[in-house]
């Protein structure tokens, strides 16, 4: 979803995203491991065991099954459930306020990583032809 995103955007290159599955087929595939490099992200997880994110991956998994799936079901076919994710990322990226962002949503702290970059680069000077 995210490298499709970011391709929607004009841009494929997810460096410092962090991919999370668990270990399981996916991470047995090389193609699948070796497209999360190209694209730039990183897997959540290394070796068995080695888990760098995993705590904050079930932390989200565990809200999006509370906020979503327990409240909205019973679900009656996957298509639904699909649509309803969907919804969900969305809220949850545009509109959910979150505690550890300061009561922002994730969509506002990006904005303002990337003003805050803008700011901080020097202003060239522009000559005109005379």
């Amino acid at each position: 979803m995210a490298a499709w995103d970011a391709k929607r955007e004009g841009a494929v290159d997810l460096t410092g995203l962090v991919h999370h599955a668990d270990h399981g087929s996916n991470y047995l595939s090389i193609v699948y491991t070796d497209r999360i490099g190209e694209l730039g992200a990183k897997p959540s997880t290394g070796t068995v065991g080695d888990s760098f994110d995993n705590a904050l991956a079930e932390a989200v998994n565990g809200l999006y099954k509370t906020e979503l799936i327990r409240r909205r079901g019973p679900w009656r076919t996957i298509e639904q459930v699909e649509l309803a994710t969907l919804e969900y990322v969305w809220w949850w990226n545009n509109q959910r306020l979150h505690g550890e962002l300061d009561m922002r949503t994730p969509l506002e702290v990006e904005a303002a990583y990337y003003a805050a970059q803008e700011s901080s680069r020097p202003a060239l000077a522009v000559q005109g032809n005379a």
